[in-house]
């Protein structure tokens, strides 16, 4: 099983980060199975454990001060969850709240299933199916207080298949890096249609989080058909 180096505790602990029992061993579990399922398909081009605590573990939790802010109960969507990055680190750290992993491929869901099962993270579900597809369904449109997203693409096409699952007052959290601030420009549209607003860019040790705070619902002509999004960006 991956340790952690010290280089990410170090880190952890410069960002106000305490871990519970049990917490450290849960990561390592993940990062274990991720590495291992990696070898037989495309889960991650990082393949250096030392390297998989920072990009992966790391990485999900400078979300963790904006989450823990959430009611417990309350409902945090990992839209394009792929391996599990940021979803199932923040649940391992946030047992409190009820997360949604959405995955369009199915064996990356699989795997998702297998490690939530695995963990014993009861608070996590996994939906396998397009966000276009779950962004419309009542189960889960306007149903999140928050909702992650990270290599999901540019923030414009983004926004769109995050933020209709998120309730009105609720934010997005987008991972991203040097180029956050064009992308937020480049994103005015889709921001403007989509009822949300920019309230915040964190700096991080591995990059930017851009707040997005939902200010409406979302109106019923979003997201549009499976694709587009992606080939049309609003």
């Amino acid at each position: 099983m991956p340790q952690p180096p010290s280089t990410f505790l170090e880190s952890a602990e410069s960002l106000g980060i305490a871990f519970d029992d049990g917490d450290l061993d849960r990561f390592g579990a993940y990062l274990d199975a991720l590495l291992e399922a990696n070898t037989r398909f495309n889960l991650t081009a990082i393949r250096d454990p030392d390297e998989a605590w920072t990009r992966h573990i790391l990485d999900a939790l400078t979300l963790l001060p904006l989450v823990s802010t959430l009611a417990d109960g309350d409902r945090v969507a990992d839209v394009g969850s792929g391996g599990g990055a940021p979803g199932i680190p923040l649940a391992i750290a946030s047992p409190q709240l009820q997360f949604t992993l959405v995955e369009s491929t199915g064996k990356k869901a699989a795997f998702l299933r297998e490690v939530v099962a695995s963990l014993g993270l009861e608070h996590v579900a996994v939906v396998n199916d397009r966000a276009e597809t779950v962004g419309r369904a009542p189960d889960w449109r306007d149903q999140h207080a928050a909702a992650t997203a990270r290599a999901l693409g540019p923030l414009r096409t983004a926004l769109e298949l995050v933020m209709p699952l998120v309730r009105p007052g609720g934010i997005g959290l987008f991972v991203k890096g040097a180029k956050a601030d064009e992308e937020i420009e480049a994103s005015a549209k889709a921001l403007r249609e989509l009822r949300c607003d920019v309230v915040d860019v964190v700096q991080t040790p591995t990059g930017r989080i851009v707040v997005v705070e939902k200010t409406a619902p979302t109106p019923r002509t979003y997201p549009r058909r499976p694709g587009e999004p992606k080939r049309e960006p609003l």
